[in-house]
């Protein structure tokens, strides 16, 4: 018979679980012996919040749960931040962690069920090893199909008890949504979008799960629209000459114009939060705006309409209306096609003056140039600052698997290096592309000797201001004190080699030379590129928010 920690080991692995990334401890030791005896991938972390981003990043980029694994108590409250992320981002997850025993808490127990509930995370512990297996299926099935993180409590006390044998069924993984005859009534809808002259479809994170995409442009063509996607789902109507790609305060001055043209835009799965909508600027307040969502409008900076239900499911209603009605095409694709050209040309198009000098690289310059250098099949791993613009601007990418930007969802930093080994690890087709600050590098530096180990290909750009880009700008001219926000140079080309990666220092494009020797030989391991940028340019986005407060 085997034990308690043994059948969920199994059971996870027969669950189509591949991927484990952890840190051990006393709490779960035994059960990741077990997921690794049953043929579970196990990354080993040096920090419980790096292996929840890992497991995070994993699923965004694959569509796939992992596990994160950790031991009770300090164990668990490292991944917290990651965790609320996560959480927040509606990543598929299962945290496998050790828990207090059923006989009563020890005195260093905390209550994790509660911490977990402050997070959004749904729990399941496991306090009868008669249905362990059982119980742990219906983890991750909850987590593939709800799209969130659950987290699986072992009790310490019954981790070595017998469990009793017997096959457990494969979790299955449903694909869809909802039935297309079923769901909410779409007459607003359909009456906005039979006077609309000028109709946009939004597509977010929620569509792409839904596998909406098609639909999408097959609807949107039907109607004559326009299109454009959250940032999160960028990449998602790459193929469309008619898409404008990202709404927001990443997209080119060119993209943004025509989207304020839009007098109706439904936005299928996404939130459209503050970010999307630019603080409310970037749509024609007489717009009529849409949304489409399993979570209807609990984040949405603007709607006029809401719609709950799933993206596809809807997509496809409204697609056979359209059609069924008869409703007319839009001629804004013939009156704006010229400017649409443009719009599509993107950031990259657009001529910026190059304030590179004192041996520092302008970042706009800096990513130009690494945009050549890079493969068109890339993972874009960001982490969160100021400099989040840069790469979002230039670097396009194939669909929204390739975009990870951790740390978004809870508006915090330093999950990016740990996104890239779940990203590296997942997707092992696509070369892993990883951009962070200074600060946010620094936060997360162990999780560099963790991609380092992993053998992934890997290139790393630090963004490196010797600052926190993003509070200097805003928060300097409202009276913040500069010493709270500014730091000597960090050689992190001599740190990354410390860790065994190759390393270059940049300064100049001349020194992107070595990205190129980099990938001629294959793209050997990790490269991380401290890149000494110019501190004093300002993003677009961040520009324009300050020039409107």
């Amino acid at each position: 018979m085997s034990t308690l920690a043994e059948a969920v080991g199994q059971t996870l692995a027969d669950s189509g679980i591949r991927h484990a990334f952890g840190v051990v401890g006393g709490g779960n030791i035994l059960a990741t012996a077990a997921l690794t005896a049953a043929g579970v991938h196990y990354t080993a972390a040096r920090h419980e919040g790096g292996a929840l981003a890992m497991a995070d990043a994993y699923f965004r980029a694959t569509g796939d749960v992992a596990i994160c694994t950790t031991t009770h108590g300090p164990g668990i409250t490292n991944t917290v931040t990651a965790l609320a992320d996560a959480a927040k981002n509606r990543s598929g997850l299962v945290l496998l962690c050790g828990d207090a025993p059923v006989s009563g808490p020890r005195p260093h127990d905390i209550d994790q069920s509660a911490l977990m509930a402050a997070v959004g995370v749904r729990v399941v512990r496991l306090t009868d090893p008669a249905t362990a297996r059982e119980d742990t299926a219906a983890a991750v099935r909850t987590a593939r199909e709800g799209h969130c993180p659950v987290a699986l409590f072992l009790p310490g006390d019954l981790i070595n008890r017998p469990a009793p044998d017997g096959e457990t069924l494969r979790a299955p993984v449903e694909a869809g949504g909802p039935a297309a005859s079923d769901g909410p009534d779409l007459e607003p809808v359909l009456a906005a979008l039979a006077d609309a002259r000028r109709p946009l479809l939004l597509a977010g994170l929620g569509a792409w799960h839904a596998g909406a995409g098609k639909v999408l442009g097959e609807l949107g063509d039907r109607l004559g629209a326009l299109f454009a996607t959250t940032v999160m789902a960028g990449g998602l109507f790459r193929e469309s000459p008619w898409s404008l790609g990202v709404c927001g305060g990443f997209a080119s001055p060119e993209a943004a114009a025509l989207m304020g043209e839009a007098d109706v835009v439904v936005a299928f799965g996404a939130s459209l939060d503050t970010f999307t909508l630019h603080g409310g600027r970037i749509l024609d307040p007489a717009a009529t705006v849409v949304q489409v969502d399993l979570a209807g409008d609990a984040w949405a900076q603007r709607a006029d309409l809401t719609v709950r239900g799933d993206a596809h499911a809807v997509a496809v209603r409204l697609l056979d209306a359209v059609e069924e009605r008869a409703l007319p095409v839009s001629e804004w694709r013939d009156h704006r096609a010229p400017a649409v050209a443009g719009a599509r040309a993107g950031w990259a198009a657009l001529a910026s003056e190059d304030a590179s000098g004192s041996g520092r690289i302008d970042p706009r310059t800096l990513t130009r140039a690494l945009a050549g250098l890079l493969p068109e099949e890339r993972t874009v791993v960001l982490d969160g600052g100021h400099f989040i613009a840069w790469p979002a601007m230039y670097w396009p990418v194939p669909d929204p698997a390739g975009f990870v930007f951790t740390g978004a969802a809870f508006q915090s930093i330093g999950l990016g290096l740990a996104g890239a080994v779940g990203a590296a690890v997942g997707r092992p087709d696509r070369l892993t592309v990883a951009a962070a600050g200074d600060g946010g590098a620094l936060m997360g530096l162990p999780e560099l000797d963790t991609l380092v180990r992993s053998g992934r290909p890997a290139l790393v750009v630090v963004y490196d201001d010797a600052a926190y880009g993003f509070e200097e700008h805003m928060y300097l001219p409202q009276g913040a004190d500069p010493a709270t926000t500014s730091f000597a140079d960090t050689d992190f080309a001599a740190v990354a080699r410390g860790l065994g990666a190759a390393a270059v220092t940049v300064r100049s494009v001349d020194d992107l030379g070595a990205v190129r020797e980099w990938r001629e030989a294959g793209c050997p391991g990790t490269l991380v590129l401290d890149c000494k940028i110019v501190a004093g340019v300002v993003a677009p986005f961040l520009a324009d928010l300050l020039a409107r407060a």
